[in-house]
């Protein structure tokens, strides 16, 4: 299995990256500085390194890119920094999201590409209609006057669950939406849920980014998984954290 990784230089897109490679799939990754990735990967030969920035990309060189991939999976974010989260381009996630599927479907290709998409829980899944409280939508609504990224994450789902939708032949999707993310070495427990256990803003759980790239690694190679969760947006929490 062929499959493309965006983001694959952060901290989670590094993590889904090595769970590929465990299971022996050919991994391509755009990023535009080759040289901050972990030496290995400069010498294994399953994963193609492309040396660009995603937007950057002409539309025929990104069709071309995703042509043979059987699965795209992103973990684009904006870096915590002034310009990460004020400067251009504002609407990364959306705007990569929305290219890579164009490409995608471009192809014509005879079978469906999966589509995994790192999200967050603060973004609520408008098509289960999830209740929030009224101070937590107050709370979101100021994150998007003052936090362009999270715009981003809600506008690059929505594109995902309104404009491929259920019934696309050419792209099937999920959106993974962690809570808290931390850092570990090691996969552990973890479970999936349909919706939020518990506020995003005023009761955040945790999970580690590997548990999270291992999910995602998980719906591209399972089947069985990824039939129970396309077209939707578990969330998932390590079990240690709600015990």
């Amino acid at each position: 299995m062929t499959v493309l990784v965006v983001g694959a230089s952060g901290a989670t897109g590094r993590k889904l990256v090595e769970q590929l490679l465990l299971e022996t799939h050919h991994v391509k990754v755009i990023v535009r500085t080759p040289k901050k990735l972990p030496k290995p990967w400069h010498t294994n030969s399953n994963l193609e390194i492309i040396s660009a920035s995603v937007l950057d990309l002409s539309d025929t060189e990104m069709a071309e890119i995703v042509k043979d991939c059987d699965a795209v999976a992103s973990c684009l974010g904006h870096n915590l920094t002034w310009k990460g989260v004020y400067g251009k381009p504002r609407r990364l996630v959306t705007d990569a999201t929305r290219r890579l599927c164009h490409a995608i479907k471009s192809n014509h290709l005879q079978s469906p590409t999966k589509f995994v998409l790192m999200n967050t829980t603060g973004n609520r899944n408008c098509d289960l209609n999830e209740p929030i409280s009224l101070a937590q939508k107050c709370v979101i609504g100021l994150l998007r006057l003052l936090l362009p990224p999270h715009v981003d994450n809600e506008k690059a789902a929505d594109y995902l669950r309104t404009q491929i939708g259920q019934n696309d032949k050419s792209i099937e999707w999920v959106a993974v939406r962690p809570d808290g993310l931390i850092n570990e070495s090691d996969v552990s427990s973890y479970d999936i849920h349909v919706s939020p256990i518990r506020s995003a803003i005023f009761n955040a759980g945790k999970v580690s980014r590997i548990n999270v790239a291992h999910f995602m690694a998980s719906l591209i190679n399972d089947a069985h998984l990824w039939n129970k969760w396309k077209g939707q947006m578990p969330v998932i929490y390590s079990t240690s954290d709600h015990d």
